[in-house]
């Protein structure tokens, strides 16, 4: 013991006694002791565990599998929702064209009524055409006279 002489410092502090029931101390004080102690690590050296490593190779190997699987679904699964809520958007717009469709025809119907047309003819001034007057210009009858032609041409070279 005389040869190593440990150091002893030492510090008294004063403890609350507040919020702790079963704690006693004499005079309000406890002696708190810290002992120096010399630790030399320089020569510990970390020894490779080769069955350790492929061990965390092996679970971080899996455990990165399991979330590609996961995220995998993950986006499988967002991605027909996405569908489904564009599907239920394109009915929606479809139906919306339907009864669009559906009103145009109507006006259209109106609009080509003969008996309004003829009501704004009248108010227009416009009278019904007399006999002889309306020409139809239909393809299938070729009986009626020609209204134009086209003449071939001729190119010459140039010299």
């Amino acid at each position: 013991m005389a040869a190593g002489i440990m150091n002893i410092t030492g510090m008294i502090t004063p403890v609350e006694t507040r919020g702790v029931a079963g704690r006693r101390c004499v005079a309000g004080i406890t002696p708190e002791f810290y002992f120096h102690k010399t630790i030399d690590n320089s020569r510990v050296v970390k020894v490779a565990d080769p069955k350790r490593r492929r061990e965390i190779r092996m679970f971080s190997a899996s455990v990165a599998a399991l979330f590609l699987l996961l995220m995998f679904y993950a986006w499988q699964h967002f991605s027909a929702i996405q569908y489904g809520y564009r599907i239920e958007a394109q009915k929606t717009e479809r139906e919306r064209m339907v009864e669009l469709n559906r009103s145009l025809k109507l006006e259209e119907a109106g609009l080509r009524d003969p008996g309004r047309i003829d009501t704004l003819a009248r108010q227009m001034g416009l009278e019904s055409p007399v006999p002889g007057q309306v020409v139809r210009l239909d393809a299938a009858s070729s009986e009626r006279p020609v209204m134009a032609s086209i003449a071939s041409v001729a190119i010459a070279p140039a010299q």
